[in-house]
This record gives C-alpha cells, sequence and structure tokens, in this order.
C-alpha cells in the first residue's frame, strides 16, 4: 500500500487497519477516488449498477457503499483534503441516499403484493422519511446512528387497478411494513457490517407510538400531547422523500417556531441540560467531546434556544445547520461577532476531534480514550504534536463554550421570598411598616404605591395560580428598581398598566421574574417615556428584545437589516396582512433599540434623527416594492416611480412620532401612467395608514404635493418641474430646502435633485424674498399660539422655526452665488457654511447652531417625557434664546 493517504489511514485508525488489510483489492480501487469528494452521483451509481434483485443483493450493496465512503472520505479527512462541511455533507448524502433506495426497492416489492397506497383523491401515496437531528440538519458524523420518524400524508387503502389477485390493506398497515423493512435495510447487522444504526424514539410517543403515522394523527399529537424538549428535536427535521412537504410544514412549523416571545423555552431546555450534565456525572462521561461540559451539545443548545425564541419571527433562524444558524444569529444581533467566532471554532474543533475518535474503532462513541495508544493515535489524527498538546487546544475550546453558553442560560432569580418588600407586594406588611419601607425604597405617596399594588392583586385574584406565583416573584425586584427612578409613583403606574396587559401571557412573567437585566432595562424605559411604554404596552412582543443587551445596545447596520426585511417579507408572498404587520413589528423593533440607545446616553440627538431617518427610508422602499407588486394591472415590470420626503424625514430630524412629509412623483410617457401611479401611491399610502393588530406604520402628510390638497396625488416630473419653476409659492420653494429623493427610481431621484438645485439656485430680490419669508414666518407664529406663561421652544421667538425660516431664506437668498447652500446638509451644517461664507457673521453662525441644537435638544428630552408641548420657563434659556433672536434680525430684520 503506498499511497500516502491510504497509510496514514491505517496509523490514525485500527478499523481502518483492518479494513484495509481484508480487502486489499479495495483499497487499491480506491486511490484515484481520494482526488474527489465521493459525490452523491457515484452513490447512486454504485447502488444502481447492476439492480438489486433481492432483499440480500440490496443489503450487501448498501453495505459494500458504505465502506467505500468510509475509506474514501476517512482518508481525505485525516489527509487533509477534506474539510468538516465534506465529511458532514459526504455521510449526510450516504445515508439519503441509502434510504431513497432502500425505500424504492421495498415499496416496489410490497406495492406489487398490496397494491399502491392511495388518499382520498386516489392519487398514489409515498413513505415520508423525516430526518432528525444531524441527519436534519446535513451534519451527519461518521459513525452516527440517524433519527427518523416515519410519516405518510393521508389515510386510506392501497389499491391495484383491477388485479384481483392483490390484497387490500390500510395505508397505516402498508406503511408501517415498508418502515420496518427500510429500518432492516439499513441497520441489520449482516457479514457485511451495517449502514446506519436507525432510533426510532423521537417520534410521537417513542418508542410505544405507531411506526408509522399520517400527517393529521402528527398534528394532533403535536398540538395536544407536544412537549417542550420535542420542540427542540423538531428545529432539524428535515423531510427526505416522498412529497407534500409544505403541507409537513405547515403542521410542524406553528408547533417550533412560535409568533410571539417564546421565554419558557429558556427553561426547557435549560432543564433538558441539566438532566444530560446530570448524566455525564453520574456516568462519568466528563471526557465526552459531545455531552461533557463545553461540548458539542452547548453549541447546539445555545444556537437553538435563540432558534425557539425568535425563530417565529426572524425566518433566518429556521434553518437547520449549526453554524449557519450561529452566522445567522450573529446578523440579528443577537449574538456577539466574537462570540460566534469562538463557537464557530470550537465546534469545528470538536467535531472533527469527534470524527477521529470514531475513526479509531468505527465506534459510536465521543468519549475521549483512556489508553495511551488511542491517546497517541488520536493526536497525530489531529495534527498536534503529543496528546498534553491536544488535550489543552480541546480545554481552552471547551472553556470558552462554557462562558458562551452561560452567557446564554444565565441563572434564573427567582426566589424572592427573603426580598425585603415581599410583605409590602403580597399585602401582609401593616401600613407604617409598609411605608417605611416604601420611602426608604424611594417612594414619596406610600398611600398611592399600595393603592397600586392593591389594584394589581385584585387583577390577577382570576388569574391561575402559577401565574399569580410568578407575578409575586417579579413584583418585589420591580418595585426595588422603580423606587429608583426619577419618577417612581409614575414609572409604578406604567409598569403596572403594562403588568395588567401581559397578566395571562405567563412567558412574559416570567422573562421579567427570572432575568433582572430585562427588568432594570424595562423600567428605565419605562421611566424615560410614557410613550415608550405605551408602545411596550400595546405590543408586549418587544419584551423579547430585552433579553439580548447585545442587539439592544447595537448600532444598526441598516443594509442587513434591510436584507432580513426584505426575507421575512419574501417569505410571506401574498399575504398582505402578514407583510402589514412584519413591516410594523420590524418599525417597532428598530424604535425599540434606538429608544434604548438613547436613554443609556449612546447616542447623540443628530445620530438618533439619522437612524430614525434610515428606519423610514427602509420601510418605505419596502411598502413601495410590496405594493407595486401587489396592483393587479401593471404595464411594466418596474415602476418609474419615486417617493420623496419633505420636512422632518427629507432634513433626517424625525423624532420617535413624527408623520411622514410625502410627495410621489413619475416618469412614464404611458397613457396608463397617471391612473396606475394614482393607484399605486393610494395603495403606499394605505400601508402606511391603516391600523392593524400591529399598529400603524406612519401618519403621513401629503399637501405638499403641488397645488396641495386639490392636486393630483402624484404629478410627472415634467408637471412637478413646471410648477415649481412658474407657479409655486416661496414657502413651497422653503419647503424644498428640506426635500430628497428616498426610494423607488433612481434616474427620477436624480432628476428630482437637480430640479430641487436648480430651483433654490435662482437669483431672487433680496428684499422681496425677505419680505415673503417674514410673512410666512408672522403666519405660522399667528397659527400657534401659546397662552401660556412659557417659552415654546418651537413656535416662539427665539425658537427652532426662527432658526429654519433664516436658514431658508439663506439657501434660497445666497444658492446662487454660493451652491454649496444648497446642499440638503441640515440647519447647523448650512449655518456654518453661510457663516465660512461670509453671509452672516461666524460668531453669529456658531452661536445660533449651538442654539438650535439645544433647544431641539430639550424639545426632545420633553417630548419623550410625555408632555403635549416642548415648553420651559422663560429664564431658562435666555442666552439661546438671545442667540436666535440675534440670527433673526441679522438675516431677517426686526
Amino acid at each position: 500500500m503506498s499511497n500516502p493517504a491510504l497509510k496514514r489511514l491505517a496509523r490514525c485508525s485500527r478499523f481502518g487497519r483492518r479494513l484495509l488489510a481484508a480487502q486489499p483489492a479495495l483499497a487499491e480501487a480506491l486511490v484515484p477516488m481520494l482526488e474527489r469528494p465521493f459525490g452523491r452521483d457515484a452513490m447512486v451509481a454504485f447502488l444502481s449498477e447492476p439492480p438489486c434483485v433481492d432483499e440480500d443483493s440490496l443489503h450487501r450493496r448498501l453495505r459494500q457503499l458504505r465502506q467505500r465512503v468510509w475509506l474514501v472520505t476517512t482518508a481525505r479527512d485525516l489527509a487533509g483534503s477534506a474539510d468538516l462541511g465534506e465529511v458532514v455533507a459526504t455521510w449526510s448524502a450516504l445515508a439519503e441516499t441509502s434510504i431513497e433506495t432502500g425505500l424504492a426497492f421495498h415499496h416496489t416489492t410490497l406495492a406489487a403484493r398490496h397494491g399502491e397506497p392511495r388518499g382520498a383523491d386516489g392519487a398514489p401515496q409515498r413513505m415520508v422519511v423525516v430526518g432528525m437531528g444531524k441527519l436534519g440538519g446535513g451534519e451527519l458524523n461518521v459513525s452516527s446512528d440517524i433519527d427518523l420518524i416515519y410519516l405518510y400524508p393521508e389515510e386510506g387503502e392501497t389499491a391495484a387497478d383491477g388485479d384481483a389477485a392483490v390484497r387490500s390493506i390500510s395505508n397505516h398497515e402498508f406503511f408501517v411494513r415498508l418502515g420496518r423493512k427500510l429500518t432492516a435495510a439499513l441497520g441489520e447487522n449482516t457479514a457485511d457490517g451495517y449502514v446506519f444504526r436507525v432510533d426510532l424514539r423521537l417520534r410521537p410517543w417513542g418508542e410505544s407510538g405507531p411506526f408509522a403515522m399520517g400527517f393529521d394523527m402528527l398534528e394532533d399529537y403535536l398540538v395536544a400531547h407536544g412537549r417542550p424538549w420535542e420542540r427542540y428535536a423538531w428545529i432539524k427535521a428535515r423531510p427526505l422523500t416522498g412529497g407534500h412537504h409544505d403541507a409537513l410544514a405547515a403542521v410542524v412549523r406553528p408547533f417550533v417556531f412560535r409568533k410571539y416571545l417564546d421565554f419558557e423555552a429558556f427553561a426547557a431546555i435549560r432543564e433538558l441540560h441539566a438532566q444530560i450534565r446530570r448524566e455525564v456525572v453520574r456516568r462519568e462521561m466528563a471526557t465526552d467531546v459531545k455531552l461533557g461540559p463545553g461540548g458539542i451539545r452547548e453549541i447546539e443548545f445555545t444556537a437553538q434556544v435563540f432558534q425557539l425564541i425568535r425563530g417565529g419571527q426572524i425566518r433566518t433562524l429556521q434553518q437547520r445547520p449549526t453554524l449557519t444558524v450561529l452566522g445567522e444569529l450573529a446578523k440579528s444581533g443577537l449574538l456577539a461577532a466574537d462570540a460566534r467566532q469562538e463557537l464557530a471554532a470550537a465546534y469545528d474543533f470538536l467535531r472533527r476531534l469527534e470524527h477521529r475518535i470514531q475513526y479509531l474503532d468505527d465506534a459510536q462513541t465521543q468519549r475521549l480514550p483512556d489508553d495511551t495508544d488511542s491517546q497517541a493515535m488520536l493526536a497525530e489524527a489531529m495534527g498536534v504534536a503529543d496528546y498534553g498538546t491536544l488535550v489543552a487546544a480541546l480545554d481552552r475550546h471547551r472553556s470558552r463554550v462554557t462562558r458562551h453558553f452561560e452567557q446564554a442560560f444565565a441563572a434564573p432569580q427567582t426566589d424572592q421570598m427573603s426580598h425585603p418588600l415581599t410583605a409590602v407586594c403580597c399585602g401582609t406588611a401593616g401600613v407604617e411598616a409598609a411605608t417605611a419601607l416604601l420611602e426608604n425604597a424611594g417612594y414619596d405617596d406610600a398611600a398611592q404605591v399600595l393603592a397600586t399594588l392593591e389594584a394589581l392583586r385584585e387583577a390577577s385574584a382570576r388569574l391561575p395560580e402559577s401565574t399569580q406565583l410568578r407575578l409575586n416573584a417579579l413584583l418585589p425586584p420591580a418595585l426595588e428598581v422603580i423606587g429608583s427612578q426619577r419618577d417612581p409613583q409614575a414609572t409604578l403606574e406604567r409598569f403596572a398598566r403594562l403588568v395588567q396587559s401581559i397578566a395571562r401571557r405567563a412567558t412574559y412573567l416570567a422573562l421579567l421574574a427570572e432575568y433582572p437585566a430585562a427588568l432594570r432595562q424595562l423600567v428605565r424605559l419605562l421611566a424615560a417615556s410614557p410613550w415608550a411604554a405605551q408602545l411596550i404596552t400595546r405590543q408586549p412582543q418587544l419584551l423579547d428584545e430585552l433579553i439580548a443587551p447585545q442587539s439592544l445596545l447595537a448600532l444598526p447596520d441598516w443594509p442587513t437589516l434591510a436584507a432580513q426585511l426584505r426575507d421575512e417579507l419574501d417569505a410571506q408572498p401574498n399575504d398582505t396582512e402578514a407583510q402589514m404587520d412584519a413591516l410594523r413589528r420590524f418599525k417597532q423593533v428598530q424604535t425599540l433599540r434606538l429608544l434604548a440607545q438613547d436613554v443609556a446616553g449612546r447616542l447623540t440627538l443628530e445620530a438618533l434623527s439619522d437612524h430614525l431617518s434610515y428606519l423610514a427610508d427602509t420601510l418605505l422602499a419596502e411598502t413601495l416594492g410590496r405594493c407595486w407588486a401587489g396592483l393587479k394591472s401593471r404595464h411594466r415590470d418596474a415602476p418609474r416611480f419615486a417617493v420623496v420626503g419633505y420636512g422632518k424625514l427629507g432634513g433626517k430630524e424625525l423624532g420617535y412620532a413624527s408623520d411622514l412629509d410625502l410627495v410621489f412623483l413619475y416618469d412614464d410617457a404611458d397613457p396608463r401612467a397617471q391612473e396606475t401611479y394614482a393607484r399605486l401611491a393610494q395603495r403606499i399610502n394605505t400601508w402606511l395608514g391603516t391600523l392593524t393588530s400591529a399598529g400603524i406604520l406612519y401618519e403621513t402628510d401629503l399637501r405638499l404635493r403641488p397645488d396641495g390638497a386639490s392636486g393630483l396625488l402624484v404629478s410627472s416630473m415634467a408637471a412637478f418641474r413646471d410648477y415649481q419653476l412658474q407657479h409655486a409659492w416661496v414657502w413651497e420653494h422653503q419647503a424644498l430646502t428640506r426635500a430628497r429623493f428616498v426610494c423607488g427610481d433612481g434616474e427620477i431621484g436624480a432628476r428630482f435633485e437637480t430640479l430641487r438645485r436648480e430651483v433654490l439656485c435662482l437669483p431672487r430680490d433680496a428684499e422681496a424674498l425677505r419680505a415673503e419669508v417674514r410673512a410666512m414666518r408672522e403666519k405660522m407664529h399667528a397659527g400657534h399660539v401659546n397662552a401660556s406663561e412659557l417659552f415654546d421652544l418651537k413656535h416662539d421667538r427665539g425658537g427652532i422655526v426662527d432658526v429654519e425660516f433664516c436658514v431658508q431664506y439663506l439657501v434660497l437668498r445666497h444658492s446662487a452665488a454660493h451652491p454649496e447652500m444648497a446642499d440638503n446638509v441640515g440647519n447647523i451644517a448650512l449655518l456654518l457654511r453661510a457663516g465660512a461664507a461670509g453671509l452672516v457673521p461666524a460668531t453669529l453662525a456658531q452661536g445660533a447652531a449651538d442654539a438650535y441644537r439645544e433647544l431641539r435638544r430639550q424639545q426632545h428630552a420633553i417630548k419623550l417625557s410625555g408632555a403635549e408641548y416642548a415648553r420651559v420657563p422663560p429664564g431658562d434659556l435666555e442666552a439661546v434664546r438671545a442667540a436666535v433672536s440675534a440670527l433673526r434680525a441679522e438675516v431677517l430684520g426686526g
């Protein structure tokens, strides 16, 4: 044996050495195959030529194929020619090919005796073999057994088209017999060995359940009897044969992937892992690289718990391969990039080590050997100097896996019976003692707190006992955290309203009771903003975001998020309501994340407004695409249509609850264009503003279009150009200073920007323009009467609108000579450009820019606190008002 790969195989595997010695001719025949992976086509060819004439020849051929695949793949792996992906893909392909071949052979034999199984419509039925576990994930290892479930689409009977010699039986009996035959074809140990050990214990009711069952029986079982660990098992389920796979997915997907937060999955997997850990200790399996601490199973659990919790909302998590899921978790922000990298590296190391342990004797084990000969062989197989070096590398990987696993499954905090505020929450403390405890916790009005708690107790009295226990565990730490806020009484009222809205969803109470970090984050949001409290109370599934701080506080990657949104919408074709809800959930999740970062002081106001504008752009782009696709009559594949944003959207100054000022443009000579694009615009407006179970997307204002509310809903570029150059009022040109192309046809967007700059750069008479701008400013001031003694940050003299009008005047007056003033770069940047160009004194421009920033910052903070108007005592911002008034006097006079 001269081939170096086969020589290395013989050194690193006793089983391989015996196999090569027993069949030297086979070894020589396989040498040319070592240059490439053992592909599925080669497997099929080996099994089909010549055809298997009986059961014995089928068994023999399947086992001979397994020997060939074992030798070629193991030799390539040990020689470094095959990576982990090739190895697991080859073994998965072998299992699938063997199943398909054995099933086809025995189906034909049984059908000749009993006829074809048929459904209610007479269509032939085929068995659907479902691969579970690593086979389902396409990650099978060399000595693994295969977890299978045998299903069929419909009940019925077999029929043989008039052949009287055929004895009809039920579909159930047919597929039970077929399943038993397939199991024997793969798993019986003959003189040639076996192909795969078959494990059927994951089927409904386990070993006591039917050997094969119809889809209806499976659905009944999952709905009525499915247990938490079975949801975990069905994550990787993959139908390998037969048809009706979409119908099967419709049965399984709702069981595995819940629509909303599924926090109980944490507890279920935590308990499953604890059972495994206890078994590992009992059987002294600490050296097991799969089940032991920091092993393969902990990596799988880390990925799969997020699949169970988030998979119903993030469709890309409904995938099977572990490494793929880890990558999607990182893309979604649910797993830090370094954690994904370390877990992926550990997975690759542990799986390769697992294979080399199994290469030793072709045994189904993942335990490190305890004899020196095996240890030396294992070290060589892993390409390290000695066994001690191997163990050191293993320990490094396992410690990293354990760290990430424990971060994902942080120990819960459920025992609150010793909390000092427990007696207050349960109503067992006397008034005097309760008052003292509450005052010590930070509350000024103990009587009001006790009334709020009493109302909560009365409301929860009708709930199941288990829910009441969870609420009792939640309230003491919640009361403590709330007491540390700036306005604890208001925060407690918001918290109580939220609890009442989620009380019947025990999983949310469990989340907040068990995970203090999530509770603290929630309280910070409730304390910061009644608007945030209303958002979470109306959409409690947003609580899901609190369990992953790394995604909650990570800056959004808009291209990646846009791609994820697109994938989610693509997964729900022709379902308008589902797509509209998906858009709303996306907005709510991203808004909550930005709010959390805002409250934590991680975002400047300018950065926040930019992100809220990117969010709106993303949602508008997807809304446009979906609305166009949904039009029944379209005269072209891609619309020659664009959405233009004005106002806060155009200037990228959006707030959390801002509406959108939109103008719709088209450039299309087709005679049907006006009518088609009008329907498109109306459809977009409906998608944005319709109230669904997930709320609305955005309020819209379309009055800035040519001729305002009386004008057409959409304008051609030619008509829009004519209007802007010949008919528009000065205030409409003011509005153009903060307008931009948002989405749609890029060429129309470029033409709009060219026209915008052309209009802004028109020569204008300074005094006539000043008079027009001042008149419009006075008109706006008269329309926003402030009868209070407070200073209105936006509308009063020296406020935000004064700065905006001054900048608009400067743009319209000077862009002809200073085209850089026509750029839509925001009021602060334009003020600084005006100062640099000498259009206003530089110090005045800088002072006004700083004042504008402070006005917006305070306006944002006041609005966030829930006030209807952003108003402060006049003396609070004297310097700011003075800076703005100086700018106005310089630019507009008076």
